[in-house]
């Protein structure tokens, strides 16, 4: 049982979107898992459950993390850069990462409270954030709220920006888009068999989402860099090909892995993350490495004079150097979507 503070339980139950009846139960069409469930069961991700011949979540509004972030730590590097946002997050998740950061989150190790759309609207814009992220959980599992506070920031003027796995089946992700202005989007491995065996996902449905969402809204991609599992290069380059191929323009963001949950491999060495960002820099125009201080690393670079035209120190920048998303020294435009004067 979840430890719900603020409201009662029933609060936070609502009948799901995107399920059908089948036999003895019903079956979710959220995400690729696809899950049958029977009647008083759970689905993989534990937020839907079958009650009377429907599809329930039983997270609608729950809120286990709250906290104005900057945008960079998202990680969002191209999106209103130096903003601050709004961030939540629930409980529960589609995937079982071994090395997850939030696994208290997934395995609901922590208290919710139950907070409206509205409540987190007017939260967003008492304290002047550019927007809502959805984010520090799995967002999609979240769906029916994560769409209502969405429509209800875009009609206050506020952005929307979803941080997730992208495990998500086409319709659901398609009608979402529309409300969403920006997404970072976890490319774990380009392998499926790893994306099995160490998340219990899958590959394709990933790729899909991110071709999709490509070409709706700004999306920036991360792939956390696992010593022993997804550091060969062979391996990336394959991600990078593809990924360019989408477009050279999409910011691919390097993250180190620290030993983690379930798994202990070693940290990724420096070098190694130096090597994949030599590598991603001939094929995209915008990579990052992060979880490790490093100046170039951190950096954006014009993409055609090559001179860094955003200098940042962690999540705070130093230098800026852009006139709207053209760059001070050549005029060239960026894929950077800045802040209206």
């Amino acid at each position: 049982m979840l430890g719900y503070t603020g409201s009662q339980l029933q609060d936070t139950i609502k009948e799901a979107l995107f399920y059908e009846k089948e036999k003895d139960g019903v079956r979710c069409l959220l995400c690729p898992h696809r899950c049958y469930i029977p009647e008083g069961k759970e689905g993989v991700c534990k937020a839907r459950f079958t009650r009377n011949g429907k599809l329930y979540t039983k997270i609608y509004g729950a809120v286990s993390s709250i906290a104005m972030d900057p945008i960079e730590k998202k990680p969002l590097y191209h999106f209103y850069p130096g903003s601050g946002i709004l961030s939540i997050g629930t409980v529960f998740c589609n995937f079982s990462c071994r090395f997850c950061q939030n696994w208290q989150l997934v395995e609901a190790k922590v208290d919710v409270e139950y907070i409206p759309p509205e409540r987190i609207v007017e939260l967003a814009l008492r304290r002047k954030s550019i927007g809502i992220a959805y984010t520090y959980s799995e967002p999609v599992i979240w769906y029916e709220y994560v769409r209502d506070t969405a429509q209800l920031a875009k009609e206050k003027g506020l952005k929307n920006v979803l941080v997730t796995n992208g495990f998500i089946e086409e319709e659901p992700l398609k009608e979402l888009l529309p409300y969403i202005d920006a997404m970072n989007i976890d490319l774990k491995f380009f392998d499926d068999d790893t994306y099995r065996k160490l998340s219990g996902g899958r590959l394709k449905p990933i790729l899909r989402s991110i071709e999709i969402a490509s070409q709706k809204t700004h999306i920036e991609i991360t792939n956390l860099v696992i010593t022993g599992v997804n550091d060969s290069e062979e391996m990336f380059a394959k991600l990078v090909d593809w990924l360019s191929n989408v477009s050279k323009d999409i910011p691919l963001h390097l993250s180190r892995y620290f030993p983690m949950h379930k798994l202990n491999n070693p940290p990724t060495p420096f070098q190694t993350l130096q090597r994949f960002y030599e590598i991603a820099s001939k094929r995209l125009n915008y990579v990052y490495v992060g979880n490790i201080p490093w100046e170039e690393g951190e950096a954006t670079y014009c993409k055609g004079c090559k001179r860094p035209i955003i200098v940042r120190d962690g999540y705070f920048i130093k230098e800026y150097h852009l006139k709207g998303n053209r760059c001070e020294f050549c005029n060239t435009p960026n894929n950077i979507v800045v802040q209206p004067k």
